[in-house]
């Protein structure tokens, strides 16, 4: 920005490619950009509706293409949104002005509508139906819903490698094979992949920026991004910050039973976090809980003690890593959650990392954010974000993070 210095907040809207009537800008009393890593991003517009002249008005047409610029004068916005119109809403009061809430929502919304049954597998002669890569899978559902897949290269090597791990169970027989091919039971295209994104350790939203922006369905691996966009400090540019740590709930480990035919015994096997070595744990013990392929199905499931679960479902040699990385990583990541204000600022994104500082050693470190609610009014600009401290964030040192003591001189 120009000279560091920021000024008025301005943005800009185009709907169908064309900017907006300028009588139209000046109606708008408000506005809301709301992006996260769950769901679609948003965009609303509460429009001071004098004389009724918006209602019915084709600019808000329902499938209407909308982006949404936003920044601060003289300098060029940025493109923060690209999506569609989705909703309106009108208010008809006796004593003050009608309004119009007009809704956007990104491409992400398309993959929520309906629901389907099909799996996914590749046929291959003589040898039958082969469970097709997670890769593949997620670019087939983001293609038919007219999307472009981007995976981080990190999350793309980690799958592979969970593939991997999947096909070590090919040996025991045909039937081992059928159980790999991803099966979509009745739910809908962005149940599937999120369910899919878990399992692979990815985070799945839509990325905005870019030529293809708006149309590219990322899933990013936190792993592949750990370096922060933006530096908060508590008595500067952080308005407002309420942090929140606590063991109540969490775990450190998860543990699932599994069946080795060969050998005619079942084994336990717990993967957990050290929270004191910031590392992972691996645990292989026999198990006597009972008998048969898929053994996690215990007669009571949920709590071992107080730092590890035991998963109640089946699970088997090829989609046991799977399967502990959805349930243990998502717990893991919120030992350590916030809430935050600052003033306005377009960087604060969902999936993006900020490190914040000036509030402590236990406090203040890299945060990812979970969602940020952007908000233009009559207040001026400002942001408001929800975060949480990602476990990977514990392999980095303290004092590198900001997350230092505070000395009263």
């Amino acid at each position: 920005m120009s000279n560091g210095y920021r000024y008025a907040p301005e943005f800009r809207i185009t709907i169908n490619g064309e900017p907006i009537p300028a009588v139209l800008r000046a109606s708008i009393s408000q506005l809301t950009y709301q992006t996260g890593l769950e769901g679609a991003d948003r965009v609303e517009l509460q429009i001071a509706n004098e004389r009724l002249r918006w209602l019915d008005h084709p600019l808000f047409d329902m499938g209407n293409d909308l982006e949404l610029f936003l920044g601060y004068a003289p300098d060029n916005v940025e493109r923060v949104f690209v999506g569609e119109v989705v909703s309106q809403s009108a208010a008809f009061p006796s004593s003050s002005m009608p309004t119009l809430t007009v809704a956007a929502q990104d491409r992400m919304y398309r993959l929520q509508r309906g629901t389907k049954a099909r799996w996914f597998a590749i046929p291959v002669p003589t040898m039958g139906n082969l469970p097709m890569p997670d890769l593949v899978v997620g670019t087939v559902v983001a293609a038919e819903n007219r999307l472009i897949p981007a995976f981080d290269p990190v999350g793309a090597a980690l799958s592979i490698l969970l593939t991997g791990v999947q096909a070590l169970a090919l040996v025991d027989g045909s039937n081992q094979v059928q159980k790999l091919i991803r099966r979509q039971d009745g739910v809908s295209d962005y149940d599937f992949l999120k369910q899919i994104a878990l399992e692979n350790g990815w985070e799945m939203f839509i990325d905005h920026s870019g030529a293809t922006g708006g149309y590219r369905l990322r899933f990013m691996s936190p792993l592949d991004d750990l370096t922060p966009d933006v530096f908060l400090r508590y008595g500067a540019n952080l308005v407002d910050f309420h942090p929140r740590i606590s063991d109540v709930g969490q775990i450190a480990g998860v543990s699932v039973n599994l069946w080795e035919s060969n050998l005619k015994i079942a084994f336990k096997v717990t993967v957990g976090w050290d929270w004191d070595r910031a590392s992972l744990t691996l645990s292989v013990v026999p198990s006597y809980g009972g008998i048969g392929e898929d053994m996690a199905q215990p007669a009571e499931s949920g709590v071992i003690n107080s730092n590890f679960i035991l998963v109640n479902e089946p699970v088997t040699k090829a989609n046991a890593a799977r399967v502990i990385m959805s349930k243990l990583i998502p717990r893991l990541n919120q030992r350590l959650t916030a809430q935050a204000t600052t003033v306005g600022d377009i960087r604060l994104r969902a999936g993006s990392v900020l490190q914040i500082e000036g509030v402590g050693k236990t406090f203040g470190g890299r945060y990812r954010i979970v969602d940020a609610t952007h908000t233009v009014g009559a207040n001026g600009f400002t942001s408001q974000i929800n975060v949480r401290q990602d476990v990977w964030f514990q392999t980095i040192p303290l004092p590198e993070q900001g997350a230092v003591p505070i000395h009263l001189e």
